[in-house]
């Protein structure tokens, strides 16, 4: 009897009491076990996916950098191509005015020099003839030089013959066309004449048109016009 009630109270501790919601003792700690077991799985995956999304953040912005490199290359390249825009816009805008400086220079100083012949050329007097033609062929050039010098001979002996004088004044005269070497000017001269026949003074007026040459270090008339 003794051992009997002695195996009975041994077995009743040993039975698991129950909770509260139908389970007992032992179930909770096997359901506490199961967890524990899946606990490490799902930080495992956990662990498993943050280097993904590490790598998804930072993918973006290794890519944003090249192109930022490329940006500031582009921007780089851009400026310093304007700037040899802007330095040859400036050198040829700058030999331009240059050039148009050295024409204005040049038709200028054609023009005085066409003044002044045009008042040798239009002014004689018969008794210093050579002088006057000497002074003429000196501010000549091609095709005006060789036509005077042809005729200067006949014009010569007729002009003393007739006792001629001429004075010349040049009242207006303008550039028609220019360039560095060479000027067509225009002059309205007016010319007093009087010979053996006439010795009263007449006044002549006449439209010249000179064509002026660089020659030589000197503005020389190659071509007279009276258009």
């Amino acid at each position: 009897m003794v051992a009997s009630t002695k195996q009975a109270r041994d077995a009743d501790e040993a039975t698991p009491e129950p909770t509260d919601d139908g389970t007992t003792l032992g179930d909770e700690d096997d359901a506490s076990a199961g967890n524990s077991e899946s606990t490490p799985g799902t930080d495992a995956n956990d662990d498993e996916k943050a280097p993904d999304e590490d790598d998804s953040e930072e993918e973006p912005v290794a890519a944003a950098r090249p192109e930022r490199r490329w940006r500031r290359r582009l921007a780089k390249g851009g400026a310093a191509l304007i700037l040899t825009a802007a330095v040859a816009v400036s050198g040829v805008l700058g030999w331009m005015l240059w050039q148009q400086r050295a024409v204005t220079r040049a038709g200028q100083q054609a023009q005085h020099a066409a003044v002044e012949y045009a008042q040798i050329l239009t002014s004689i007097d018969s008794n210093k003839v050579d002088e006057n033609f000497n002074q003429v062929l000196d501010g000549a050039t091609g095709e005006f030089k060789d036509m005077y010098t042809q005729s200067s001979m006949q014009l010569r002996q007729l002009l003393i013959d007739n006792k001629a004088t001429a004075h010349g004044v040049v009242l207006e005269s303008a550039i028609q066309s220019a360039s560095k070497n060479k000027v067509v000017v225009l002059l309205f001269v007016d010319q007093s004449v009087a010979n053996a026949s006439l010795p009263d003074p007449r006044i002549d007026r006449s439209r010249i048109k000179m064509t002026m040459e660089f020659v030589d270090g000197r503005w020389r008339t190659s071509k007279v016009e009276l258009p």
